[in-house]
Parts: structure tokens; sequence; C-alpha cells
């Protein structure tokens, strides 16, 4: 529990009142910056079209939640951070996989800033070919207001900047700020929608097209849902390690013990949008050519994010990509043989082979669990469909399980960094006591 007299011990420390305000000064600019209209497209039919879920809502409705509805609207930022995102992506999967990759990882400061810059042309390449192909299906659904190669070039140019410059903005939160630039500005463009979400559940109410028991129930599961996710992204399992007493001179070493702590989420989100950036592509190609053949059109209607096919094929992906990215990121046999190596061993497993796979036995029930949490979550918004029909609509970018599991991983991140910077200057902490009574900074 947060106390007000903990949250004041944040503007003791000019410090982290700096990254604070820079944080929420690049904020500020960024969502102005989501009101700048591109020209040539028809907003209203737009916003229509992705309202009624059907066309573009089925191949872009994804994107849009993330954008914090700058895609609904054709703004300046309508593709937001999510060029960078799946760059990033991309190359750490390739980082784990290309050895030439791999060996810059492991090269320090100067790798990374490689990888970096890769990443960077690698975001700049696929903001231009996303941007082209929305110039090309607003075209084809008639949402252009003057179609041609001068509204094709201005409308791309335009989305390539606007993109960039979120990008850069991300990064500057990173150095200069508090949390994950990327994901601070996903976090802001879903928390803007909110207001949104609230002041149409109540007109819904008012005009008597909505029962007041569903506003009260979405709240009421969108704070469970919260809590839920708050208590198992907090989960963790504990293996203990023993380390043997070693006697150096006239010193002793180990003796004590320890424990390896196992998160229940391993992979974090990052399976869900894995699946969420492997969707889009079917996405993206059925729409463009749902007008010309019968089986594309049937695939746009079916991989709709209300759909059965797209359910199906959305929790099938998370499960594959947690398990696999949990292999990638977690290597049994590398933390077995460190452990067999500092002396230590896990009480009744023996060290070295055993060990791994005590690792692998526990990841696997592990991450089994993880991966249906993720995909329940990923799934919240089609299940709510599929129970009360056409009302969850009201407020359905308000219950994504995604939405939510980005907004919370983000709020705790951050208010560990927070924590962090409160205990290191002999404050309590934010969300739990600091191991100092407060008497000021050192």
């Amino acid at each position: 529990m947060v106390s007000f007299k903990n949250f004041l011990n944040i503007f003791s420390i000019p410090e982290l009142c700096k990254k604070i305000m820079f944080t929420l000064g690049v904020l500020i600019v960024f969502r102005l910056g989501v009101h700048i209209p591109v020209i040539g497209v028809d907003v209203e039919a737009l916003h229509l079209q992705m309202q009624q879920l059907k066309g573009l809502g089925g191949a872009f409705a994804y994107i849009d939640i993330l954008s914090g509805g700058m895609l609904r609207y054709c703004t300046l930022f309508a593709l937001g951070i999510m060029p960078y995102i799946s760059a990033s992506i991309m190359m750490q999967m390739l980082s784990m996989t290309v050895p030439s990759f791999e060996a810059l990882t492991k090269e320090g400061e100067l790798g990374r800033k490689i990888i970096n810059q890769y990443t960077r042309y690698l975001a700049l390449g696929l903001s231009i070919f996303q941007s082209s192909i929305l110039a090309t299906v607003l075209e084809r659904n008639n949402l252009v207001l003057t179609p041609g190669w001068t509204f094709r070039f201005l409308f791309v140019v335009s989305l390539v900047v606007g993109s960039m410059f979120v990008m850069w903005l991300g990064e500057q939160i990173s150095l200069y700020g508090i949390g994950n630039g990327s994901s601070m500005l996903i976090f802001a463009n879903i928390v803007s929608r909110f207001p949104e979400d609230i002041m149409k559940m109540i007109g819904e109410v008012q005009q008597g097209n909505l029962d007041i028991m569903y506003p009260l129930m979405i709240l009421a599961l969108f704070l469970f849902v919260a809590g839920c996710i708050v208590f198992l992204e907090r989960g963790e399992r504990k293996i203990p390690v023993q380390y043997s007493r070693r006697v150096v001179g006239q010193r002793v070493y180990g003796g004590q013990s320890s424990y390896i702590p196992f998160k229940l989420n391993t992979p974090g989100i990052m399976p869900v949008i894995f699946a969420g950036v492997m969707l889009n592509i079917p996405r993206f190609i059925s729409t463009m050519l749902a007008d010309r053949f019968e089986i594309f059109k049937w695939l746009s209607e079916n991989l709709s994010r209300m759909g059965m096919v797209d359910a199906v094929l959305q929790f099938t992906l998370i499960l594959v990509f947690s398990f696999l990215y949990t292999a990638m990121i977690f290597n049994p046999e590398e933390v077995a043989e460190n452990i067999k190596k500092s002396g230590g061993h896990i009480p009744g497993v023996r060290p070295g082979k055993q060990t791994a796979e005590y690792f692998t036995m526990v990841l696997n029930r592990l991450g089994l669990v993880g991966a249906l949490y993720l995909a329940a979550l990923a799934l919240l918004p089609s299940i709510l469909y599929m129970l009360i029909g056409n009302v969850a609509l009201t407020g359905i970018s308000f219950l994504s399980g995604t939405s939510l599991l980005i907004m919370v991983g983000v709020a705790l991140e951050t208010a560990a960094q927070i924590e962090s910077y409160l205990i290191e200057h002999r404050y309590e902490g934010l969300l739990t006591s600091g191991r100092f009574k407060a008497r000021g900074a050192r």
C-alpha cells in the first residue's frame, strides 16, 4: 500500500524529480502530436469502419489499441511505436539464432550500439511497409479524398516521419527519464483511451441502450483482472541452493544458502506481442485481397479480433511462443554448470545433468501455467463478446487483456525503479517499507 508520506519522499530526491518531470514532459509532447491529422483521408468514414470492426477493424484493431486510437483517426503518429517494437522483437530473435548477431551481443556496449542501429534501420523499413499497405487499403475502401500517387507519397512520408519521431521520444525517456521509453509510450496510449471508454458507457446508460449492471460488471471485472495480473506477475517459485564450505588459506568461503527465483510468467508480455505480430501478417494480406478472392474474404472475416479462427490461432501461438521464448532466454544447462562451478547444489538433486533436468521440469510446469494465463488474458475480449454479445463492444478496449497486462506490467516496473531510488537514498520504499526509516537524503 502506498502511503502519502512515502509518495512525498519522491520530491525530496532532485535526480528522481528531474527524471519524472522529463518523462511527463515527453509524454505531453507525444500526446499533443497524436492530434495532428494526415492530409487526404476521410476520417469520419474510417472511424465508422473501425467502430464496426469490419474490414479495416479486423486488420488494424490490434495496432489501434496499442496506438491509443491514433490509427482510427489517421493522425501523424498513427503507427506509434509498433514498428520499433516489431523491429526490436525481430532483432532479439536474430540475436538468439544467428551467430553473427549473437557475437555482437557479447561485445558489450559497442555491440549493443550496433544492434540498436540495425533495429532503427529495420524499424524504418517496417514503417514504410506498414504505411504503404495502409495507404493501399484506404484507397481500396474509398476512404481517401483524392486518390493517387501524390496522396500515397505524402501519406507514407507523414507516417514514417511520425513513427521515427515517436521512436526517438522513446529513446529519450530510456536515457533521461524513468522507465522503459517504448513501454511508457504504449502505457500512455492505453491509459488515454480510458476516459473515452468511460464516457461511452455513461452515454449508453443515459440513453437507455445499456443496463447499469453492465458498466458495474465491467468495472468489477477490470479490478479483478488487474489484481490477478499483479498477483501472478509477482509470483515466483524459489529453488533453494546450498553452497558447500571451502577453506582458502585462513578464510572460509561458502556454507550459506541461497535461492534461484523462477517467475511464473518468465517471458512476460513477449509471447502475446509475438502472436499479435504474426497474426497481423495474414490480416493485412487477407484485407488487401478480400475484394479479389473469396477465400481471402472468408479469411478476413474470420481473422477479425472477435472471430473464432483468430481466437484459436492466437491461443496456439501464445502457447508456442511462451515455451520457445522461455527456452531462448533461459539455459538450464548453463545455469546448472555455473552452480556446480560455484560449489553449490540443490538439496536432493545431484549437480550437473540432473540439476539441468530439474530446472527444465520446473520451467515446463511453470511455463504451462504462465502460457495459459497469458492466453486467457489475450482472449478476454473475445470471451466476453461470446458471452454477452454486442454489449461487450462498449468497453472492449477498456477490458483488453493485452492492454491490461502491458499497463500493469509497466506500472509495476516503474514503481520498482522509483522504489529503488527511495531505498538507495535511505527512504522507505514506495510499495514496501525499505530497510531504513526516512531520515533525509544522504
